[in-house]
């Protein structure tokens, strides 16, 4: 067991160990208890630590990524609800304010990589001041980056901050500057086909301006397979590539939306309905994990200082 598993909720806590018993995510255990009771000593001999660890989307990314099991790592999304402009807007007051229980994890056990998750709005902003400044503070060198779902090929926005944050332990001389910004996102933007955007705009082929929001055509406008430097006229491109075989459904507000091909849609009645809609809804979005993760791993450690704004 190389992995260590913290989620409260007890379906998405069955669901994970599910995953585990199938060889889905890497193997662990599951712990049930608010990482507020988490101690650092019962970390010892995890290789990796996913916290927060819904139905295991980052572990999911960490391997379709070419990130070994064996190779550590600590995860984390933390309850975007106090930052969120959907939430009741209580920031740091909120109790679902859990940064400080996991800092003090980190900075006790000293992981030599984090990877994280959170909501990109202005609301969220002072979050991520203080989990780069708490980090910076033990001696990780930390750096975030923005961009939507849309931007790597799904159909809705969905837009994100990405995290990464080196331990001096293991990259001393990593560092996140200017240079090192444009190296990812230029990543990002070839793992895409040029797709993604750091300014959380997003693009469809065949689209120029209109309601970028307005997916009802999408299934039509994302078949067509004609985004810019990618492949051939009427080919798949990459705004449909993992989600080329959706079925396009009509729903009551006049807007169509994609579903997985074959499948049923959640409806009153469904066994464990709302397990499932709560699961998914706090899920990341394992494509766009992936596509991070690979660009800091094809990024190398560049001398402190080398490259400045």
């Amino acid at each position: 067991m190389t992995a260590f598993y913290n989620e409260i909720d007890p379906y998405a806590a069955q669901w994970l160990r599910n995953l585990i018993a199938a060889g889905h995510i890497a193997p662990g255990i599951v712990d049930e208890r608010s990482i507020e009771d988490v101690r650092p000593d019962e970390l010892a001999g995890y290789t990796q630590c996913h916290f927060f660890a819904g139905i295991g989307v980052w572990s999911l990314a960490l391997r379709n990524a070419g990130w070994a099991d064996d190779r550590p790592v600590w995860t984390g999304s933390c309850p975007c609800q106090p930052f969120s402009e959907a939430g009741k807007g209580l920031g740091f007051a909120d109790q679902r304010h859990l940064w400080p229980a996991w800092q003090h994890l980190i900075s006790q056990c000293r992981p030599p990589i984090l990877f994280g998750e959170q909501v990109s709005k202005k609301n969220a902003e002072p979050w991520l001041d203080l989990v780069h400044d708490d980090l910076e503070a033990v001696g990780y060198a930390f750096g975030a980056l923005a961009f939507p779902s849309a931007g790597i090929g799904a159909p809705h926005i969905r837009d994100r901050t990405y995290w990464v944050a080196h331990s001096d332990s293991e990259h001393g001389n990593w560092s996140w500057d200017f240079g090192t910004r444009r190296r990812i996102e230029d990543s990002i933007r070839r793992e895409s086909c040029g797709m993604a955007d750091a300014d959380h705009s997003e693009r469809r082929p065949g689209a120029a301006g209109g309601d970028q929001r307005d997916r009802q055509d999408a299934g039509r406008q994302e078949s067509s397979g004609d985004a810019q430097g990618c492949g051939e006229p009427g080919a798949p491109g990459p705004v449909n590539g993992f989600w080329r075989g959706a079925d396009w459904i009509g729903c009551r507000d006049g807007r169509w939306r994609p579903i997985k091909p074959g499948s049923t849609a959640l409806a009153n009645g469904s066994p464990s309905r709302v397990g499932r809609l709560r699961a998914y809804g706090n899920a990341i979005n394992a494509q766009a994990a992936q596509i991070f993760i690979e660009s800091v791993m094809s990024t190398p450690p560049q001398p402190q200082g080398g490259d400045t704004p």
